[in-house]
């Protein structure tokens, strides 16, 4: 999907004009696609939805939701996170006569976590959690009201989080599981891929 949304991209590049922000109150639908890594788990890709309100000019709202599915040789993780971030834009309106505008961001979110060994599915086990994230991004405005946008943020796990071990008994891989105390900043680097449509103006002119 990821390579889908660059081919996109790309060929409406010739179609950009020079953007601008959206209003106060401008309310934006979006589709996304994830890519985790630096996990324990290892590298996944997820898909999910989002959409957007703008407080202020160099202030916005993003909601989120998606699932990310990780498959490694024991064990398959899959993670759902629902959550949302604050953007601040590092440009005024008036100064953006660009089609890119990168912002910084930050936010938290709710995850749930399920761990499946994949010769013994009923070797499972799952939890719910929270975290915090943060990380740099940007817009390209492909018109006023359509923009791609890429962001890669970082999330540490304010919850325990669940490990996985792989044991041989008699030649047969066993796994087991325990819970992990976090205590560093550990977590995974999330970088998300969303196309994104401006809809309207819940308040203001």
């Amino acid at each position: 999907m990821i390579k889908a949304i660059f081919l996109i991209a790309l060929s409406l590049v010739p179609l950009l004009t020079a953007a601008q922000l959206p209003s106060k109150g401008m309310f934006s639908l979006g589709v996304r696609s994830t890519h985790n890594a630096f996990s324990h788990d290892g590298q996944g890709l997820g898909v999910g939805g989002q959409f957007r309100i703008q407080l202020s000019d160099r202030v916005n709202t993003e909601w989120f939701a998606d699932y990310i599915s990780i498959s490694g040789k024991h064990v398959r993780s899959n993670y759902a996170h629902i959550g949302w971030s604050v953007l601040f834009y590092l440009f005024k309106p008036q100064e953006q006569q660009r089609v890119l505008q990168p912002y910084i961001s930050a936010g938290h979110c709710f995850d749930y976590n399920k761990k499946t060994a994949i010769r013994t599915p009923e070797n499972t086990v799952d939890r719910w959690g929270s975290a915090v994230q943060g990380g740099i991004g940007t817009h390209l405005f492909v018109t006023d009201r359509f923009d791609v946008s890429i962001s890669s943020l970082y999330m540490i796990h304010l919850t325990p989080a669940i490990e996985s071990h792989t044991h041989e008994v008699n030649g047969v891989a066993q796994v087991v599981y325990h819970e992990h105390q976090l205590n560093k900043l550990e977590g995974h680097l999330l970088t998300t891929i969303s196309i994104n449509y401006k809809i309207g103006q819940l308040w203001g002119r």
